[in-house]
């Protein structure tokens, strides 16, 4: 194991293509929708513009969207799977936009909440924070046993994943709150990791995610 003092890698994180329900601003979360053409040509062209930084190991939901996206973005590697990094829950708002909830009451409440509240038969900001911080101990673990059996640690690692998904991470391991790291498709943040290297939960309350840039 080569001397990783620093403890600290480079996280690229970016947010999946534009799919119908995008370009239509529809909350999209569990629906397993594949991106849209629209989302295919933007993607294209921002890896012709050389957006995306290179990375070793690569990370995503397991939704279409995301999956597809990698496919995109980083043809030569194939991502591993977490299963916690699913889109929020958004329950009887699924599939449905400003115009088509307006009048509902309970949409009103959510939105009086400052989105805190669960989402009627759908998931609390709470509950989906945790479960995305699951995830990434769990993508931690993994990077540990690559970093072992290949006598070096990981050092540039991709995330594609959803804009939930980026809020809930950065706002629980950076520095600001969970709506100002609000991303548009294809886009992401270029990070550094921090204390990501140890052998127990309880030691990764240090962990860090320090914004670098967006990408």
């Amino acid at each position: 194991m080569r001397d990783w003092s620093e403890n600290q890698i480079t996280l690229v994180m970016i947010r999946h293509g534009e799919t119908q329900a995008n370009q239509e601003q529809r909350y999209l979360g569990k629906t397993d929708e594949s991106l849209s053409k629209n989302g295919m040509e933007a993607l294209l062209s921002y890896q012709k513009r050389k957006f995306y930084p290179d990375v070793d190991y690569l990370f995503t939901s397991p939704m279409k969207r995301c999956i597809e996206t990698a496919e995109i973005l980083y043809p030569k590697l194939s991502p591993a799977i977490i299963p916690e990094w699913e889109e929020m829950d958004f329950g009887q708002f699924e599939y449905r936009n400003y115009e088509e909830l307006r009048d509902d009451a309970r949409y009103q409440v959510w939105i009086d909440s400052g989105g805190t509240l669960a989402f009627p038969e759908g998931e609390s900001r709470e509950k989906f924070i945790l479960r995305c911080k699951k995830g990434l101990l769990r993508m931690c673990g993994k990077l540990r046993r690559a970093a072992e059996q290949e006598a070096s640690a990981p050092l540039r690692v991709g995330l594609v994943v959803h804009g939930g998904t980026v809020m809930a991470l950065l706002s629980t391991y950076s520095n600001k709150s969970y709506f100002d790291y609000q991303v548009s498709n294809g886009r992401g943040y270029l990070c550094r990791m921090k204390n990501w290297y140890s052998e127990t939960i309880s030691d990764k309350k240090h962990l860090r995610i320090e914004v670098v840039r967006e990408i």
